[in-house]
């Protein structure tokens, strides 16, 4: 099949948990056989000297990327309380991306072109124009989703209202926009649920993350025990929700004594202001890290404190193909066919964390069995080949 793969990013390098999911499926593709391009916003903020596809993809693919600046200025902000769309979609507007997009659609005929999340949506209306191919819509997340979920954790009045404005406004455009593509493809049961439950009428299905298992080669020897951490990109609102809410949950424990553990925060675009969390020899805020999977193997005891978000999380995923021991809320293990105390370990408050954590840290062999588990589920779930075959099939399907 010809294939299309349409990125409001540039999903190299593999840097973050939609980067990886993008680079996976594009190289999966192109290992089935598939001729494969991909058009890509290059936005300022995630922009790289490296953007640029693996070495072993650069013959395989057509690759364009566009620079855009995504920036989110208070004057920007301001203009968009009095429109009925929100500023975190309509920044992926591009004239200039649009007339490259229109160019490369004259120029190719595809099967299947994949809109990869909502942003790039935008653009559906200048693709149906020209081009004949079946539109895929892969949601990564139910945007308005962690709007409104977000909103729920804020206590100011405005910024409470702020978030569930901008929640509504993004549900009224995913449901306009969603019943005009031809398939969705979801992460998770709950997210097909949901979309159904919107009157979504085109069909659904569910693609868990797959990941190139071969790339993820636990060595205990090179593992601190006990060691808590946390890793993924803090531009993304939820991520840094949760992250400074364990911080300020666990702050005093950590240093005092209470959990005899050290704690290490890294990844992209962590705010200055998260330096004050540091304590010497208890608590380090590393920021981003040069080899992620290095980094993942050694620590011992990955922690997700997500209070809002949707989809599948794709770090989660990774640590469980590390055999890391995972603690989560129920909100950032959604989706994983996991079974609390088995393969990852559910907390949803600070009491239910603490207990974890306590447990965790007391009992070395309790760890090593749940991550060993967890890699289990994740051989048995989330093997690339098999996600990239049934994917395929969709695909054909839609195309009958």
């Amino acid at each position: 099949m010809k294939i299309l793969i349409l990125s409001h990013r540039v999903p190299f390098p593999q840097n973050g948990g939609y980067a990886i999911v993008v680079a996976n499926t594009i190289k999966g593709l192109v290992n089935e056989g598939h001729e494969v391009s991909l058009v890509a916003l290059n936005a300022k903020r995630n922009s790289h000297d490296s953007s640029l596809p693996d070495e072993d993809l650069m013959g395989k693919i057509n690759y364009r990327a566009y620079d855009i600046d995504t920036t989110v200025t208070m004057v920007g902000v301001a203009v968009n309380l009095f429109s009925k769309t929100s500023f975190n979609v309509d920044r992926y507007f591009d004239p200039g991306f649009e007339t490259l997009l229109t160019r490369e659609l004259r120029n190719n005929e595809y099967d299947i072109i994949q809109f990869e999340g909502l942003f790039m949506s935008l653009y559906m209306p200048a693709v149906r124009k020209h081009s004949n191919a079946k539109l895929v819509y892969r949601a990564h997340n139910i945007e308005n989703q962690i709007w409104w979920r977000l909103s729920q954790q804020k206590i100011d009045p405005f910024k409470k209202s702020y978030l569930r404005m901008h929640a509504r406004r993004i549900k009224n455009y995913e449901q306009q926009q969603l019943n005009k593509f031809d398939a969705i493809t979801v992460f998770t049961r709950q997210d097909k649920n949901t979309l159904t439950d919107y009157g979504i009428e085109v069909p659904i299905e569910i693609m868990p993350v797959g990941l190139r298992l071969e790339k993820y080669k636990p060595d205990s020897r090179k593992t601190e025990f006990p060691s808590l951490f946390f890793l993924g990109s803090l531009d993304w609102l939820p991520n840094r929700e949760g992250v400074e809410w364990f911080l300020e949950s666990f702050l005093n424990d950590i240093t005092s004594g209470d959990l005899p553990v050290k704690l290490y925060v890294a990844g992209n675009d962590i705010p200055e202001r998260f330096d004050d969390y540091e304590a010497l020899g208890k608590i380090f805020i590393q920021g981003e890290v040069d080899n992620a999977l290095e980094f993942v193997n050694s620590k011992s005891i990955m922690i997700v404190p997500l209070l809002s978000s949707g989809g599948m999380r794709v770090k989660i995923v990774e640590g469980m193909a590390m055999q890391k021991c995972i603690i989560s809320t129920s909100l950032g293990a959604e989706g994983i066919n996991f079974t609390n105390g088995h393969d990852i370990l559910i907390a949803n408050t600070r009491d239910e964390f603490y207990d974890a954590i306590q447990r965790c840290i007391r009992d070395e062999e309790f760890c090593i069995r749940l991550g060993k588990n967890a890699r289990l589920l994740a051989e048995k779930e989330h093997d690339i080949n098999v996600v990239i075959k049934n994917l395929v099939a969709f695909y054909q399907a839609c195309c009958k």
